[in-house]
């Protein structure tokens, strides 16, 4: 492993789904995810971390020490008590050296006979959230084949057996999200300089493995990334995250020309670096 990151970090970062659902609401039988006040779109930081750690698992096949610990079939508490460590420290430790998503996001750790108490990680994202308003459009669908004997019989006297169902989308949204890296909680947890590069890394790609039909197209638009000199950080990150503009060129969006991004780099704080992916390479 690399040495841990010393500087703390703000980005922000812009996708967009054409066609799709990014995020459907189970409490809402599955809609794109809106604000209920204005109708923005919204894709939970749950979701967008899923997809980062599908990528590393992906990647790097589960090899310690990239790990991932909230994956299916995964039995935590099992994980949790077999941390070697008298101490909770220890175990902590222990687990943040194997698994990615621990050193990363932090995690809950004190279920089980052991416990080893809550890691705090030093990666945080905020909920993302559309430029405009959505709209969740709503489509009919059809089936030919039945699950059930008693449904085939039900389509015995139609001339073509069906079944309907619904499937929802967005017809086009540009969405921005916000993400802090504090250097000081990376110390706890020795988030390195691989570890951070693999984050860019999985954010930039965090679409390409994870296609699906109810998704539609799903693409990265812009990564951008204020690095601080300081590991307290130079500058506040709400003054940094206005340096991003997007500016609409058509009253109804329907794809990534119908936004302009823009990145004011002048005069920028004494101590702030900034680099913008896809113009520069960050891995």
């Amino acid at each position: 492993m690399s040495e841990v990151i010393k500087n703390r970090y703000d980005f922000v970062f812009l996708f967009d789904v054409k066609d799709g659902n990014p995020n459907g609401d189970p409490d809402q039988v599955n809609l794109p995810r809106a604000d209920a006040e204005d109708q923005h779109g919204l894709v939970t930081d749950v979701c967008i971390k899923r997809k980062v750690r599908n990528y590393v698992m992906l990647e790097k096949e589960l090899k310690p020490p990239f790990d991932i610990f909230i994956r299916q079939e995964q039995v935590l508490n099992k994980i949790i008590d077999a941390a070697p460590g008298e101490k909770i420290q220890q175990r902590q430790e222990s687990l943040c050296n194997t698994y990615f998503d621990i050193r990363t996001f932090g995690a809950v750790l004190s279920t089980g006979d052991k416990g080893a108490g809550t890691v705090r990680g030093p990666v945080q994202f905020t909920f993302a959230r559309s430029e405009d308003r959505i709209y969740q459009a709503e489509h009919s669908i059809t089936r030919c084949a039945v699950t059930t004997e008693e449904d085939a019989k039900k389509q015995e006297s139609r001339e073509y057996a069906s079944t309907f169902g619904r499937k929802t989308t967005v017809p086009y949204a540009l969405y921005r999200m916000h993400g802090f890296i504090s250097a000081i909680d990376a110390r706890r947890t020795k988030f390195s300089e691989d570890d951070l590069k693999l984050l860019w890394k999985s954010l930039i790609n965090a679409f390409e493995n994870d296609r699906a039909a109810a998704r539609g197209e799903m693409n990265p638009r812009k990564l951008v990334v204020f690095k601080h000199a300081s590991h307290l950080g130079n500058e506040l990150s709400g003054r940094l995250f206005e340096r991003v503009k997007v500016a609409k060129n058509a009253e109804l969006p329907r794809g990534k020309e119908d936004y302009t991004i823009t990145v004011d780099k002048e005069k920028l704080p004494l101590g702030i670096e900034v680099k913008v992916w896809p113009e520069e390479n960050l891995f």
